[in-house]
């Protein structure tokens, strides 16, 4: 059972997955058509029966700022770093019952470091408690990989669940290697969880 319905812009752009509701709601109201469905499964009312919406398509273009930056969020952060520590590199799953990740600043915001994407990284614990207010270097830590800003299509799509059918409107729109990018961090994200 899909959890969401994948919303299309009028130029099958994908924006976003919203609510079974939501998406039947918007197809009855004529704002949005239905672009895949369940085959296998209606949805029903008193009145009438509609195929169970994968995929819509609004009738009227919004316009979607290309460049945007998104707050620094711990979900995004950690799906960025695959749920793996940038000091240690132990991943969730490997952390102790009384660890957890983190969110460390490279430089810390009591040195004038920012919460910026290009300064924060996942930490766990022990590595955040060893590192407390210094830099990296200062202590003989290094980190695994330098930060940077994901792109947006990583922010808007490395924490949802999209099915096969989903997907492919991923892939058509930003193309294949940002879908296997995204499946990726999906992967070591649910694998950590899962050994967590």
């Amino acid at each position: 059972m899909t959890a969401g319905c994948l919303a299309l812009n009028s130029s099958f752009e994908p924006l976003t997955l919203v609510p079974l509701r939501r998406a039947l709601r918007l197809v009855i109201d004529g704002k949005a058509e239905i672009v895949e469905a369940d085959s296998d499964s209606l949805v029903r009312s008193a009145r009438s029966a509609f195929p169970r919406p994968i995929v819509i398509r609004l009738n009227r273009f919004i316009h979607v700022p290309r460049r945007f930056r998104r707050q620094v969020t711990n979900t995004f952060l950690f799906a960025r770093d695959a749920y793996t520590c940038q000091y240690c590199g132990r991943t969730a799953g490997q952390l102790r019952t009384r660890e957890s990740l983190t969110r460390d600043h490279v430089v810390p915001l009591s040195r004038g470091g920012t919460n910026a994407w290009n300064n924060v990284v996942t930490a766990c614990s022990a590595c955040n408690t060893r590192k407390a207010h210094h830099l990296p270097d200062e202590i003989g830590m290094h980190l695994l990989h330098a930060p940077v800003e994901p792109h947006f299509v990583h922010l808007s799509w490395a924490v949802r669940r999209l099915t096969p059918i989903q997907a492919k409107y991923i892939r058509l729109f930003y193309g294949a290697n940002v879908l296997h990018q995204i499946a990726a961090l999906e992967h070591r994200g649910g694998a950590a969880a899962r050994r967590a």
